[in-house]
C-alpha cells in the first residue's frame, strides 16, 4: 500500500479558512493513483480535516498547483 505525503505550497485565506505553506498530511491508498485527483480527493480532504480541522476543498486548495505530492 503506497503512502503519499501531501504538503501545501501557498498561503491562502479563503472563506474564513487559513492555509499556511508547509501544512502536511500523509495518506495510505490502495493504488498508485494520485490521491488528490482520485475520488474527488476525499482521503486528502479527510486527512486535512482530521489533522488541522480545515476543509481544503472549501478553501479551493484541492489541486496540484496548491498541493505538492510525494510518495513516501
Amino acid at each position: 500500500m503506497p503512502i503519499f505525503q501531501i504538503t501545501t505550497k501557498k498561503r491562502k485565506h479563503v472563506n474564513g479558512i487559513h492555509i499556511e505553506p508547509g501544512m502536511t498530511v500523509q495518506v495510505v491508498t490502495q493504488s498508485m493513483s494520485n490521491p488528490i485527483t482520485t475520488n474527488g480527493g476525499q482521503i486528502v480532504i479527510d486527512a486535512f480535516i482530521r489533522i488541522y480541522n480545515i476543509n481544503i476543498k472549501e478553501a479551493g486548495c484541492l489541486n496540484m498547483s496548491d498541493l505538492e505530492l510525494k510518495q513516501v
